[in-house]
């Protein structure tokens, strides 16, 4: 048995002997530790307590910390004990009556079992509980044995038409763990695929980042959704791929080698594995013949829409239409040194890692052999520049928009108590390029005078 965590003790102490029990994804993680044997952090603390009604459940757990009862048809409570909270639960029956899974028909407290509480969850993995504090396990549904056989089974086949969400949640546990559904599962998936655009676009984009970041392979939970055609109803841009040839560069069909790009770039970034996955989903709209020209664009606008009805963040759409619309980039070693310092500032420093992650994997994603190491010496003649620290916009200047202002009033290119205009930007944008040339111009004396010659030249044109 895992070692009993101090939250553990102390609920054990409040309440009846035989009446609390650990139960979710927690207990489903430390039977696969036992089994697999790995190492666990203990997290998802959830339990479920038997034989008490809310409201003493409630007054006993009061004298522990701060308790706070969430939906009172729910009977959810969140106890904060020493800074840690928790959901503890009355067991419940659950049927879903509206679309989405946003409607129901709750019975709970002391007259559900924990049998039925267990019941109504996803997957008989997830079906077990773990009595506290003697750790006996609770296993009413048979979920230690799909754990052992590394398998995803339903209890019923209604599973996913009471919660659509469940099918991304397969998904993502066949990515995660390796597990294979059973047969009556995919089934089960296959009838109620449509189901999933009844589904809030945040709960989807959940479990859809949780696949792509926690996953070795996230590629085994995409080809899921796709085989049960769960797919089709959530990104069905990413289909468009399906026996799309490319050219002599690549192994793979576009769909195919999309999926290798994603399982070869470095997990727990979710910016980069979208950009991994998505790369290019424009190709299949710009192909013409052995090319596909502008691809990049494409799929950074169609990438934009796609986790847009998904509601990511907006920083994470930027980062990752971003990195796909630079993609193409020519990692040419031998690039002139203010050609490398213009690549640095349209990709930007701070997107470079990234960049060069989402390359890596599309090389490897390719399914050929790996050319040449003339990526590695690009990627470091980058480096070795940034570490260098020359002006990579104009706010690196070391003279600005101020300065500007007062050459233009004192040449009389502006009157006094001039505020600025677009002339501002445009001297400090040449001032850059000039930078960009040679860094070593980026001093106060070298500004300014490049300053005085292009107001000049300014001034002489009008």
């Amino acid at each position: 048995m895992p070692q009993l965590l101090d939250i553990d003790r102390a609920l054990s102490a409040a309440l009846p002997a035989g009446s609390l029990y650990a139960v979710g994804g927690r207990v489903r993680d430390e039977l696969r530790a036992e089994i697999d044997g790995f190492a666990l952090d203990a997290k998802d603390l959830d339990y479920v307590v038997t034989g008490l009604p809310v409201g003493e459940l409630q007054k006993r757990l009061e004298v522990l910390g701060r308790v706070d009862l969430v939906g009172a048809s729910f009977s959810v409570l969140k106890v904060t004990i020493k800074g840690v909270t928790v959901d503890i639960s009355l067991p419940r029956r659950e049927r879903s009556t509206g679309a989405g899974h946003r409607e129901f028909e709750v019975e709970s407290g002391p007259d559900v079992s924990l049998e039925d509480d267990l019941g109504r969850r996803d997957f008989r993995m997830n079906m077990i509980a773990r009595a506290l504090p003697s750790g006996e396990i609770v296993d009413p549904h048979g979920g230690q044995s799909d754990i052992r056989a590394r398998r995803i089974d339903i209890l019923s086949e209604r599973a996913f038409d009471e919660d659509p969400l469940r099918m991304l949640r397969a998904a993502q546990f066949a990515a995660r763990f390796e597990y294979t559904p059973t047969e009556r599962t995919r089934a089960a998936m296959t009838a109620a695929a449509p189901a999933i655009a009844t589904v809030s676009a945040e709960r989807m984009a959940d479990e859809l980042t949780k696949l792509l970041t926690l996953a070795r392979k996230p590629s085994i939970g995409i080809e899921l959704l796709r085989e049960t055609g769960v797919l089709q109803h959530v990104w069905p841009e990413i289909l468009e791929g399906v026996g799309v040839e490319q050219n002599q560069w690549h192994a793979y069909d576009c769909y195919r080698h999309s999926l290798a790009t994603l399982d070869a770039s470095p997990p727990g970034d979710l910016v980069v594995r979208l950009a991994a996955l998505l790369h290019d989903v424009g190709k299949p709209r710009t192909k013409d013949g052995p090319h596909f020209y502008r691809h990049e664009q494409v799929g950074a606008d169609m990438a934009r829409d796609m986790l847009g009805r998904l509601r990511f963040s907006n920083d994470v759409v930027d980062r990752v239409t971003h990195l796909i619309r630079q993609h193409m980039y020519v990692g040419d070693p031998e690039l002139s040194d203010p050609a490398l310092r213009r690549f640095i500032r349209r990709i930007g420093p701070e997107n470079l890692d990234r960049q060069f992650a989402v390359r890596a994997a599309d090389i490897a994603g390719s399914g050929l052999p790996k050319r040449d190491d003339s990526n590695e010496r690009f990627q470091a003649r980058v480096h070795e520049e940034v570490a260098r620290k020359p002006a990579f916009s104009v706010a690196d200047l070391q003279i600005g928009g101020s300065d500007v202002i007062a050459a233009m009033v004192r040449k009389g290119l502006a009157p006094q108590g001039f505020a600025g205009d677009t002339r501002v930007g445009e001297a400090l944008r040449e001032l850059f390029e000039q930078v960009t040339e040679q860094p070593e111009r980026n001093e106060p004396g070298t500004l300014q005078r490049l300053l005085e010659t292009y107001l000049d030249a300014q001034r002489d044109a009008s």
